[in-house]
């Protein structure tokens, strides 16, 4: 599950909270708990932290997709991924 579909999750038992059953309140609280402890931020440095927030609002993409771009198109370059296809990337633009 990705952290935005559990956080579409935690957002719709929040809005109906009484409708959820007891046994499974707990079991979206670990789960909620966990991911917020391993959520771990990265440190930059200030001129890389400014670039990227400059790069996202050119791009008009979030920061973290930035970074999600970045990752993957070093990774393919390096050859520490296979190189997507152009079919694969129209399939996967819209998802996230």
């Amino acid at each position: 599950m990705t952290r935005v579909s559990f956080a579409e999750e935690l957002e719709s038992a929040a809005d109906r909270i009484a409708d959820v059953s007891r046994p499974d309140l707990p079991i979206i609280l670990r789960r909620a708990a966990l991911m917020l402890r391993n959520v771990a931020g990265v440190s930059l440095e200030p001129a890389t932290e400014d670039a990227l927030n400059a790069i996202a609002a050119e791009m008009k993409v979030g920061r973290s997709d930035l970074i999600q771009i970045i990752l993957r198109e070093w990774l393919e370059t390096n050859a520490y991924l296979p190189v997507r296809t152009l079919e694969e990337e129209s399939e996967t633009d819209g998802c996230g």
